[in-house]
């Protein structure tokens, strides 16, 4: 059961707060220029929240990623903000009961109206079990799959087929879109084979929806922490991965450097960061703290390098479990990496 049960299945954005210093531009932070996503808002960096950590449980891990939405919000509300770009929040999906496809189809389709109107897309998670949802949401606004306008809700065919009975989306996709890669920041493959989806499954998921278009780049692999088979599942799918150690024997800009070096590869890109990939002093607020960890000065400079190429169209941040995070600490890198990745998507979009 998911852990957040007071939401509907979607809501509408709340009151943002924070720090207010003044009414003008140059006192400008989150809190004081955000406004509500509408029908027709394009060309916007659109928040879009995910309560769900029903795949979490699924995956026999510790629940409470529900609540990330908002304490990321919470925290992102009082960040400066230096530029007179459009933000708007498009609301939160969350999970009902154990109705984890259901929610994510919901998730799906409100990604894909908002990319359909050339938003950037940033999803604050919610368990891992996001990035199948709004990868699939990518997927069909690139191709012109499912709803174009509408509300999300009012059609939901196929929300009691099993996810994984759904490859045949890509089915008459074309080239002309051009490639999508996948970036995931991440100590584990999250490539897993199971009867429902859960937390661990989305990348496998997304293999299967897409076929042989699956590029799918891993980076900050903890090899105690994965095993074999999950090794020749990536071997298999043509996953390229980074160790931890491996990105930890470079240093931040060699790792930027190797970020914008994969992203020439393609023309759009999905960004996924899971913050277990960071060591647990820097992010304890996780449903499984790294032993080890991949600083987040490497994170942030892979994260600010992918966000400048002008590529990325969407980005998730998952996995922050505010019940065991220490003093905020958690929320505030995730928040910090959202607007690091905002402000140089928004710079490349200007130059």
């Amino acid at each position: 059961m998911n852990t957040v049960d007071e939401l509907p299945l979607f809501s509408e954005p709340g009151e943002w707060k924070g720090r207010v210093d003044g009414p003008g531009p140059e006192h400008a932070r989150w809190n004081s220029v955000i406004t509500s996503a509408a029908d027709d808002t394009h060309d916007a960096v659109a928040l879009l929240g995910y309560a769900s950590d029903e795949g979490v449980l699924r995956n026999s891990g510790r629940q409470g990623a529900a609540a990330g939405p908002e304490a990321i919000r919470g925290v992102l509300g009082s960040l400066a903000i230096h530029d007179d770009h459009p933000r708007v929040d498009a609301g939160t999906v969350c999970t009902q009961g154990d109705d984890l496809e259901g929610s994510q189809e919901e998730l799906s389709q409100r990604v894909q109206q908002l990319i359909a109107k050339n938003n950037l897309v940033v999803v604050l998670g919610g368990g891992h079990e996001t990035s199948f949802a709004t990868h699939r949401g990518l997927h069909r606004a690139l191709h012109s799959k499912g709803l174009e306008t509408g509300s999300a809700h009012d059609e939901q065919s196929s929300i009691e087929q099993s996810t994984f009975e759904q490859g045949s989306e890509s089915a008459g996709a074309t080239d002309e879109v051009g490639s999508t890669g996948i970036v995931n920041l991440d100590a584990h493959f999250d490539l897993r084979s199971a009867e429902k989806p859960t937390s661990g499954t989305p990348f496998l998921q997304i293999a299967e929806l897409v076929g042989d278009k699956f590029d799918y780049h891993v980076w900050g692999i903890s090899k105690p922490n994965n095993t074999k088979v999950l090794f020749d599942t990536a071997d298999r799918l043509g996953a390229r991965v980074v160790l931890d150690e491996e990105l930890l024997a470079m240093t931040p800009q060699q790792v930027a450097n190797l970020a914008t070096a994969t992203c020439h590869e393609h023309e759009h890109i999905h960004l996924s960061i899971d913050l277990d990939v960071l060591p647990a002093n820097e992010a304890p607020g996780v449903s499984a703290p790294a032993g080890l960890g991949v600083p987040l000065s490497h994170i942030r400079a892979a994260a600010k390098a992918i966000a400048a190429t002008g590529k990325v169209r969407l980005v998730d941040v998952v996995e922050l479990n505010p019940s065991v995070d220490v003093d905020n600490r958690t929320a505030r890198v995730a928040a910090r990496l959202i607007d690091d990745i905002v402000a140089a998507a928004i710079a490349a979009k200007a130059n």
